[in-house]
């Protein structure tokens, strides 16, 4: 507060602002700022109770020598004025940081008189049961007291209903007319002898999620169940079925009150959940503690059943037989041991408690706990003889092993968040595999991954060069192929029958990247030399999966090769056109390329299609001594085969073979042509060298660099060269044959 104050006076006067006030100061107010401690000094009179700031100013401008001396007394407040306001932040955080962990450590109060308050409810329950064993212990010994005790009092009989129903009939007529308040549950709630009504009461349902109101229901508590009914519109204390839940799977929560929702608590029945509210906190008070009473009881039940039917029973004596052979038949019998003299004891109490241990884990998603509790009881039952209580056991068990594959299952499915990587499936596909469910976590953890390849293909972003697109996508796809596989070796190491599924999976994985790869390359009609350079990318990706030894370089030829086959032809039919056109404007004249820099570019281009002898074929100057046609078709037809050759695979070899003697002879046709119908000597002489050049060198550089890149000669090519040296030509035609 004196800070408060004196910030408020200090930017008063740092602000020449003279608000009138009563009070004065003296004349060494005014000298205060110049004397060594006058900072500290004016602060304590800024912060007095009798400060007036209008005063102050006053005698301060009556003892200046003059303008100056009252600017420099301005900035030494306004200075003491922003030193003051940074000490106010200060505190305000400290003090802000102090309110946070404050309420920190009461949260941390309040959940641990939360964990305390269970506890206590836990011992009470504990010592009850207590009670309860040994009340019956003490029937056990002495059963007319149990008896004396039994008719004053039954644990077992409903709560609001102790005074009115004395015997089996006042419950029979209980629950008679329950059964017919309630409509649609007669088929599903069948009366027995034992079932009888505990307690019921009208409650409200609310949405576990966003805590609206959804309905008024009415609740009826058995000794075995709890049915949930709605109430009929036009008809007054009728009711319709909803929901039947029994005790063994059922579980009650407390919810803390948060106005105003109050007076609520919540029922657990996995995999749901349900919050009601009850008309008041009595009326709450009363259903937690009669759920918890009936559950403990069902459980002290059920526990006396079990022990008395684990109790060797004394075999019935068998009708005397007139058979005098039966009397051997009988001492043979008696010599072998029966089955069903040897007891299963299934009161242990971990035994007791497996199912609602079970659905703890699964309730915590402690999925390693709950199978470590199914092996544990498999390895207990294993040699043990399959009784009558260890089906019902087996039954209780079974349900809770569909419930926790059902949520593994969840786990693994592509609805579930894709990242992490292979890894994050680690763990429900090991739970799986360890509940005998080997072939379905192999296929669901194949699904998810193909999910989440087809996810990380969709998420890329088609760039405007499709080379860079191209490497990213093999990146992306063979990457986590090679991830995918190398979690599959380690989690399914011990299943071999998984490994074909595997293989399954990454054909169709790789048809999905075919998919992709083929819109973006062949079907956006890329050049070949860009098609061969794609297609190169992915084949070097591919074989990154030989480290895990899978190879699939036959499956990417397989689906590659109709498109690669029509863009070879489609390339092929442009050089057809191109040489025609220019076959048809051929004037057979030398190529003049009028600078020694052009002169020496075409000799690299040729020497970079394999001609090494392109220098006896040049003239003085610039001058080249072949023409115009044959230089463009020899580059072009030398480029068209480098391009397939990357692309080359043994399915190939006839497509590119004969697209390569297609291309051949449209030339050679055109030199035949020439040299029949050409009347000029020079001409002609001019015609022959260029057919020279194509025979002599053109036809075996394509021979020798063909045989190159596939490893086998090609005998068509063969066939067409000696061919065209021994070309005859008819004088009398107009046509060539080759």
């Amino acid at each position: 507060a004196a800070e408060s104050r004196g910030a408020g006076a200090v930017s008063a006067v740092a602000a020449g602002q003279v608000p009138g006030g009563g009070g004065g100061c003296g004349a060494d107010m005014a000298l205060s700022l110049g004397e060594g401690g006058g900072g500290s000094r004016l602060r304590r009179q800024l912060e007095s109770g009798g400060f007036a700031a209008g005063e102050y100013v006053k005698q301060l401008s009556q003892q200046s020598d003059g303008d100056r001396d009252l600017q420099e007394h301005r900035q030494r407040i306004q200075a003491l004025s922003e030193e003051t306001a940074q000490s106010l932040k200060r505190n305000v955080y400290q003090n802000y940081r102090q309110f946070i962990e404050t309420a920190r450590e009461i949260s941390y109060l309040e959940s641990e008189m939360y964990q305390l308050s269970h506890i206590l409810t836990e011992q009470k329950g504990i010592m009850e049961a207590v009670t309860q064993a040994l009340l019956l212990q003490a029937d056990r010994d002495d059963p007319a007291l149990g008896a004396r005790r039994a008719a004053a009092a039954d644990p077992f009989l409903p709560l609001s209903a102790k005074d009115a129903a004395a015997n089996e009939e006042g419950r029979q007529r209980t629950l008679t007319t329950l059964l017919e308040k309630v409509e649609g549950c007669r088929d599903l709630l069948p009366e027995s002898p034992g079932k009888y009504l505990v307690y019921n009461g009208d409650l409200v349902e609310y949405d576990a999620d966003h805590m609206a109101q959804i309905q008024r229901v009415h609740a009826f508590l058995m000794n075995d169940c709890l049915l949930v009914a709605t109430a009929l519109p036009n008809r007054r204390g009728a009711y319709r079925y909803d929901a039947l839940y029994p005790l063994d799977g059922l579980a009650v929560v407390n919810v803390k009150d948060n106005p105003p929702m109050k007076d609520m608590f919540k029922l657990l029945m996995f995999p749901e959940s349900r919050i009601f509210q009850a008309e008041n906190a009595k009326i709450k008070k009363e259903w937690l503690e009669v759920l918890e009473e009936t559950k403990r009881n069902r459980a002290l039940s059920e526990k006396r059943r079990l022990e008395q039917e684990a109790l060797p029973r004394p075999a019935p004596a068998p009708p005397e037989s007139t058979n005098p052979f039966d009397e051997d038949e009988d001492e043979e019998e008696e010599d072998e041991p029966s089955a069903e003299e040897e007891v299963v004891d299934l009161s242990l109490e971990w035994v007791q408690e497996l199912p609602e241990d079970l659905d703890v884990c699964i309730a915590q998603r402690d999925f390693e706990g709950a199978v470590d509790l199914l092996d544990k009881l498999n390895e207990y039952l294993a040699d043990k003889p399959v009784s009558q209580p260890v089906k019902e056991l087996r039954a209780k068990v079974d349900e809770r092993v569909r419930q926790l594959t059902d949520v593994l299952v969840f786990e693994l499915s592509p609805d579930r968040s894709l990242r992490g990587g292979p890894r994050a499936t680690r763990r429900a596909v090991s739970q799986l595999i360890r509940l005998g469910q080997s072939t379905k976590a192999c296929e669901l953890f194949l699904k998810n991954r193909a999910a989440a390849v087809q996810t990380a293909i969709r998420q890329l972003r088609i760039e405007g060069a499709t080379l860079l697109y191209i490497h990213k996508l093999c990146h992306v796809f063979f990457t986590s192929l090679l991830e995918t596989a190398r979690e599959f070796e380690t989690d399914f190491a011990g299943n071999n029958g998984c490994y074909s599924a595997f293989v399954v999976w990454a054909r169709s994985s790789m048809r999905m990247f075919v998919d992709a790869f083929s819109k973006q390359v062949f079907d956006s009609k890329e050049s070949l030399s860009t098609a061969a350079e794609c297609v190169k990318v992915a084949k070097e990706h591919c074989k990154q999966l030989s480290e895990i030894g899978l190879d699939l370089t036959f499956i990417i030829h397989a689906l590659l090769v109709k498109d690669i086959k029509g863009a070879l032809q489609s390339y092929k039919d442009i050089i057809i056109e191109a040489t025609k056109h220019r076959n048809s404007e051929e004037m057979w004249r030398k190529m003049n390329l009028m600078t020694p820099e052009a002169l020496g570019k075409l000799r690299e281009e040729m020497r970079s299609c394999g001609v090494g002898n392109f220098d006896q074929y040049t003239g003085d100057d610039c001058w080249v001594n072949l023409s115009y046609t044959v230089v463009a078709f020899t580059k072009q037809t030398m480029a068209f085969l480098e391009e397939a050759l990357k692309l080359y695979f043994p399915e190939l070899h006839m497509v590119l073979l004969e697209s390569l003697v297609e291309i051949i002879l449209v030339a050679v046709q055109h030199v035949d042509y020439s040299l029949r119908c050409e009347q000029d000597p020079d001409k002609k002489a001019f015609i022959r060298q260029n057919a020279s050049f194509l025979y002599e060198t053109v036809l075996p550089v394509v021979e020798k660099r063909f045989e190159e890149g596939v490893g086998k000669p090609a005998k068509q090519l063969q066939d067409l060269r000696n061919a065209s040296r021994l070309m005859r030509v008819n004088p009398e035609s107009t046509t060539s044959v080759v």
